[in-house]
C-alpha cells in the first residue's frame, strides 16, 4: 500500500504540508494542487492513487471536481470541507466521494481513512494455496489453522495475525507494523494489543515446529 501516489488538492498551505507530512511518514508519495483546475490536469496526466479534495477551492469548486472524475475514473476520493453540514456530506457523496472529512481533521484519522479505502479497492492478494511449515498449516482462503493435522480456533484478528506473520516468514516486523498490517490503523499507544494476541497464538501453535520470536525492541517473527 505504501509508496501510493495520494493527490492532496486544498489552497490551505498548513492543510496540505500537515497531510504530506503525515502521508510522507506511512511511505506514500504526495502530490499538491492548489485548485480545482489544476487537480483535473494532473488527474488527466497521472491518475493518483487516491485523492484528498477540499471543496472550498478557486478555479473549479470540489463538487465540480468530483462531479468530473467521476464521469471519467474511480479513482477514490475524500472529501474535505470547513462546515460540518449534512447536506454537504450527502450532496459530495451523491457526487461519488468515498469518504468525508471535516477540518480541522486528525491527520491521523485521515491516514486510517485512506487505508481502509486503498484495501478495500485493492484488496492485499491472499495465496492460492495454504502454507505449510512444518506441523502448521495455514489456508488462507477458508481461514483455518491446523496443528499436527488438528484444527485450530482462531479468532478474526489472530488468524491475521498470523497469516501476516507466515507471509513475512524470518522477517522481524514491529508492533506498529503490525498494527497497520493487519488492523489497518495506526494505534497510537495501543501495542499492547499485539502482545496479546501474540501470546495467544503461541498458546495455539505450541507443538507445530513454528515459533514466534519475539526481537527485542523491535518486534516479531514467525521461523520454523
Amino acid at each position: 500500500m505504501s509508496g501510493e501516489t495520494i493527490l492532496v488538492v486544498d489552497d490551505e498551505a498548513n492543510i496540505v504540508e500537515l497531510a504530506r507530512m503525515y502521508l510522507e511518514k506511512e511511505g506514500f508519495r504526495v502530490e499538491v494542487a492548489r485548485d480545482g483546475a489544476q487537480a483535473l490536469a494532473m488527474v488527466n496526466h497521472r491518475p493518483p492513487a487516491l485523492m484528498v479534495l477540499d471543496l472550498m477551492l478557486p478555479e473549479v469548486d470540489g463538487w465540480d471536481v468530483c462531479r468530473r472524475i467521476r464521469a471519467k475514473t474511480d479513482i477514490p476520493i475524500i472529501m474535505l470541507t470547513a462546515r460540518d453540514e449534512d447536506v454537504d456530506k450527502i450532496v459530495g457523496l451523491e457526487l461519488g466521494a468515498d469518504d468525508y472529512l471535516t477540518k480541522p481533521f486528525n491527520p491521523r484519522e485521515l491516514i486510517a481513512r485512506i487505508k481502509a479505502i486503498l484495501r478495500r479497492v485493492n484488496p492485499r492478494p491472499r495465496a492460492a494455496a495454504a502454507i505449510r511449515l512444518e506441523e502448521l498449516v495455514i489456508d488462507p482462503a477458508g481461514r483455518q489453522v491446523w496443528v499436527k493435522d488438528t484444527p485450530i480456533k482462531t479468532r478474526s484478528k489472530e488468524f491475521d495475525l498470523l497469516l501476516t506473520l507466515a507471509e513475512n516468514k524470518n522477517i522481524v516486523l514491529s508492533r506498529d507494523q503490525l498494527l497497520s498490517l493487519v488492523w489497518g490503523y495506526d494505534f497510537a499507544g495501543q501495542t499492547r494489543t499485539v502482545d496479546m494476541h501474540i501470546a495467544n497464538l503461541r498458546n495455539k501453535i505450541a507443538g507445530s515446529g513454528v515459533e514466534i520470536e519475539t526481537v527485542w525492541g523491535v518486534g516479531y517473527k514467525l521461523v520454523a
